[in-house]
């Protein structure tokens, strides 16, 4: 029994668990659009879309926190749960005229998404690019 406690339990001391850097933004309401394109015209807005039933869309998040840099902190980035919140994105897909897919990240600036990315791409696309002054 000791052997699989073991296995299972997590042994991890507290400077091997990582810190996130994301500060989260829950998109849970219609309303939060428009917010998301009257900011962008000002600054880059990030949506993240994630299904919370999904292992791949689970990897590709843990991954996304665990590679976002202290640096990035000031982008503003709403987490979109796609199960509690499908009509929002559907009306996300609308609005920015991106086919949706999860896990799925979009970039809004001028109120228009200047970029996207789907499933592994998103821990490939190089966000500092898009939030240079």
């Amino acid at each position: 029994m000791n052997f699989i406690k073991k296995i299972f339990s997590s042994n991890a001391t507290p400077k091997e668990i990582k810190e996130s850097h994301v500060q989260w933004i829950p998109l849970v309401s219609l309303s939060q659009i428009e917010e998301i394109k009257a900011a962008s015209k000002s600054e880059v807005i990030a949506i993240f879309k994630h299904s919370t039933r999904c292992g791949i869309s689970r990897m590709v998040l843990k991954q996304f926190e665990s590679s976002f840099s202290e640096e990035m902190k000031s982008l503003k980035i709403y987490y979109l749960d796609l199960l509690s919140y499908r009509d929002i994105s559907n009306e996300v897909s609308t609005v920015f005229q991106v086919l949706h897919q999860s896990p799925q990240i979009l970039l809004i600036k001028d109120e228009i998404a200047i970029a996207n990315a789907s499933h592994e791409e998103i821990n490939q696309l190089q966000l500092q690019e898009f939030t240079k002054a």
